[in-house]
């Protein structure tokens, strides 16, 4: 949901697996940063091939736009529902191992040890055309794909904050760090009926990381 990429070193002894055990392919490094990003590129690859329109989220693509490399147990990728399926058979021709989830807006899958979640539904929308349409390509780890707007990053962030789950620690370097690229009008007309969006805009105006009054005066 650092900046700099992690690669393995010259020399280092076999790749293994994050549980210490060396991969069955042998490609994966022991690196755990670096075993996400080889399954993000796998999986793009494979996308990309399948010609369905997607676009990578979460963590993985925050760190696409220049945050450091803090990554969750997974790498998320969007797709529109009605691409689910043909998304789903170009990932399991692939060799990727898919399982439905409880939750009916993503699949998961998992590849080299790692978590892959396809997900249909962004801040509680369905995953559309004029979503991915406002991705840009970026290279992550010198593979290029389709990467969500910052905007749509901080938006789906938002929209996931609740009484059960509220960490402002999380969000507060993406926001400094991403806050030139992010439309801040948006997410103030979007959230402020929102408590806990709400609550974390004014704290990045009382921070002065935004000029939430004057973007907002400026819109009317």
């Amino acid at each position: 949901m650092t900046s700099t990429s992690v690669h393995p070193h010259e020399g280092a002894s076999p790749p293994q697996s994050p549980g210490g055990a060396a991969p069955d392919d042998g490609r994966l490094p022991k690196d755990h940063t670096q075993a996400i990003l080889e399954t993000t590129k796998h999986v793009a690859a494979l996308l990309k091939r399948s010609g369905q329109p997607f676009a990578l989220a979460g963590s993985v693509a925050a760190f696409a736009h220049g945050l450091p490399a803090r990554f969750q147990h997974d790498t998320d990728f969007c797709v529109r529902p009605e691409d689910a399926d043909a998304a789903i058979k170009a990932l399991e021709d692939g060799g990727i191992a898919i399982r439905h989830a409880p939750e009916d807006w993503l699949v998961k899958g998992r590849s080299g040890g790692e978590e892959i979640d396809l997900i249909f539904e962004l801040a509680r929308r369905p995953v559309s055309a004029e979503l991915l349409e406002r991705a840009s390509v970026k290279a992550v780890d010198s593979v290029c794909m389709p990467v969500l707007a910052p905007t749509d990053l901080m938006d789906g962030r938002l929209a996931a904050l609740c009484e059960h789950y509220c960490d402002f620690g999380d969000l507060l370097p993406m926001a400094r760090m991403l806050r030139e690229q992010i439309d801040w009008e948006r997410l103030d007309q979007d959230h402020r009926d929102d408590p806990l969006p709400d609550a974390f805009l004014y704290l990045l105006e009382r921070l002065r990381v935004i000029d939430r009054r004057e973007r907002t005066e400026g819109g009317a």
